[in-house]
């Protein structure tokens, strides 16, 4: 037993004397490799160290020797560039929030460019808000005058003398037309005869927007009765109303046509005692107009043509 455990001890120590030293070497230097690993692997698995610092310059990046701004000035400098531009006043704010807003180059836009609509506006209610009515007034009776200087020439030349105009207190707007005929086939014509009567006398009155807008026509004498002549001298035509009126029409035309819904009408000179004494009024003739228009609007027109008469 005793050489049983000697011949194990010897082969114990023979294998550790010959064993090879670059085993050993080996083995010790993978346990400094694997914690060199383990190192590297630790740096890979942590936070990286910061770069180091760039080199310094003559001047400072993005300065005024430099054409490139540096790094983080870029923005900087860019947001410094359109806060002017955010500043600038919007459109109409006027001229003295364009003055006030921005750089020296906005304010300088803004100077050539004006005020805004707002500010324009606002100048012109405060300078002279009254000029436009009054201009368009004026142009109005200039439209006005010229259109019934050349009515009153044509009437003035006409061959048949089939009416003729005399001005009321020489005003240009307010006409006494006389109706020297009529159908000399009608009845009316045969009570002219009878009762002497030369012509039958209307007023015409003309707007301040004529001849956009029709006048206001009515009978002064003789008291007549039927042919759509009605209470205070007032006249049934369509014609006479903005609703059927035109601006082509002239007072010829209207007189030609009244004339001949007098006929149509079977128009006759009143012979009644005492009615025929009592003249028409313009507020009666008003009334009824106003009256007659708001039923016919209602339930239709029905205008005998120049042809019927």
């Amino acid at each position: 037993m005793a050489t049983l455990l000697r011949k194990i001890g010897l082969i114990r120590l023979h294998n550790r004397d010959t064993e090879d030293p670059k085993h050993h070497h080996n083995h010790r230097g993978g346990g400094q490799q694997s914690a060199s690993l383990r190192g590297k692997g630790g740096a890979k698995s942590g936070h990286k160290p910061p770069p180091p610092p760039p080199p310094q310059l003559p001047h400072p990046p993005g300065g005024a020797g430099d054409a490139s701004p540096g790094p983080g000035k870029g923005k900087a400098k860019r947001a410094a560039e359109l806060a002017p531009r955010d500043k600038q006043p919007q459109p109409g704010a006027g001229a003295a929030g364009a003055a006030g807003a921005g750089g020296p180059r906005e304010r300088a836009a803004g100077a050539r460019a004006g005020p805004g609509p707002a500010a324009a506006a606002a100048a012109a209610a405060a300078g002279g808000g009254g000029l436009v009515p009054a201009a368009r007034q004026q142009h109005c009776t200039q439209v006005r005058s010229r259109r019934l200087m050349k009515e009153l020439q044509d009437i003035a030349r006409l061959s048949d003398r089939f009416i003729s105009v005399e001005l009321v207190d020489e005003s240009l707007f307010d006409w006494n037309v006389k109706l020297h005929q009529v159908d000399k086939d009608s009845v009316l014509w045969q009570d002219m005869k009878e009762t002497n009567t030369e012509f039958i006398l209307l007023n015409l009155t003309f707007p301040d927007n004529f001849p956009f807008s029709p006048p206001f026509m009515r009978v002064l004498s003789p008291r007549l009765e039927n042919g759509y002549v009605l209470d205070g001298g007032a006249i049934c035509m369509e014609l006479l109303t903005p609703r059927g009126w035109s601006s082509a029409y002239t007072v010829e035309a209207v007189m030609r046509q009244f004339a001949a819904s007098l006929v149509k009408g079977q128009g006759r000179i009143c012979r009644k005692a005492g009615k025929s004494k009592k003249s028409f009024s313009r507020k009666e003739a008003e009334a009824t107009f106003k009256s007659l228009v708001k039923t016919h609007e209602k339930y239709g027109w029905v205008t005998p043509p120049v042809s019927d008469g």
